[in-house]
């Protein structure tokens, strides 16, 4: 399997910073009512749910916050419906982007999501455009400090996974990267929690089949993109081709 983007590893450190300033309450509360509406709130009857709480969790959201999401949900206080979109389109350089959303307006959703990708450098593409080059997956992070590359390849080779990989080792940010099919991710999870290994991360990715490399240059505008349609209240999820050198990673994870 390849080896990860320095690109993507990026945007998921982005990711964490953002929910630890509560950025993403908002969001993980749509797919906390998203995965009620579609399955009840029973958690041990809906592992979407379990999952989105799961998401909440890692981001510190408040246990009241999470309930009240399920209530709303489940009828207790009222609530939209929610459905499921996912917009294919090209970055700047023509980079593929996949893009996920959960909205209770399509309309809106699909104008703000088509302006932000013409005022900057992008285009959406017809369905099926850039889809192909994606493969659901699932990705689950362990602290480095946790345990070791040894142990902890044995014990989610054996639950099905397909890779481990150690992100930032020797940095306050060390993690191991596990990736797995998406069938096997609830197996590996559980194989991961009975082994006593917290997660920092659990959750399903697209991820592309192979990556485009680029400069510094239109990275930092596939970047911006990205960032854009990320703050757009419907939007889930962001995910492109593009990868970058290990010296282009440093220059934008330090903003220079």
């Amino acid at each position: 399997m390849a080896g990860h983007s320095h690109f993507a590893n990026i945007m998921h450190k982005k990711a964490r910073a953002d929910a630890k300033r509560g950025k993403a309450f908002s969001k993980i509360s749509r797919l906390i009512m998203a995965a009620v509406k579609m399955a009840g709130p029973k958690v041990e009857d809906n592992p979407r749910l379990a999952l989105a709480i799961d998401k909440a969790r890692a981001a510190n959201m408040p246990k009241d916050t999470i309930k009240r999401a399920v209530d709303r949900a489940s009828g207790a206080t009222g609530g939209a419906d929610f459905e499921e979109l996912t917009y294919e389109g090209y970055g700047p350089n023509g980079v593929a982007m996949l893009v996920e959303a959960l909205t209770d307006n399509r309309n809106r959703t699909g104008g703000e999501v088509r302006l932000i990708f013409d005022r900057n450098g992008g285009s959406i593409g017809a369905s099926g455009s850039v889809g192909w080059m994606f493969e659901r997956k699932g990705e689950l992070e362990v602290a480095e400090s946790a345990t070791n590359e040894e142990q902890l390849f044995e014990v989610a080779v054996e639950a099905g996974a397909e890779d481990v990989q150690l992100l930032d080792g020797g940095t306050d940010d060390g993690r191991f990267l596990v990736t797995c099919e998406a069938a096997a991710f609830e197996a590996v999870k559980k194989a991961l929690a009975d082994a006593s290994l917290e997660l920092l991360r659990a959750e399903y990715a697209m991820v592309p089949s192979n990556t485009v490399d680029a400069d510094e240059d239109i990275a930092r505008k596939v970047m911006r993109l990205q960032g854009l349609l990320e703050d757009n209240d419907d939007v889930q999820s962001v995910t492109t081709n593009l990868d970058v050198s290990e010296e282009v990673a440093a220059k934008l994870a330090a903003g220079d």
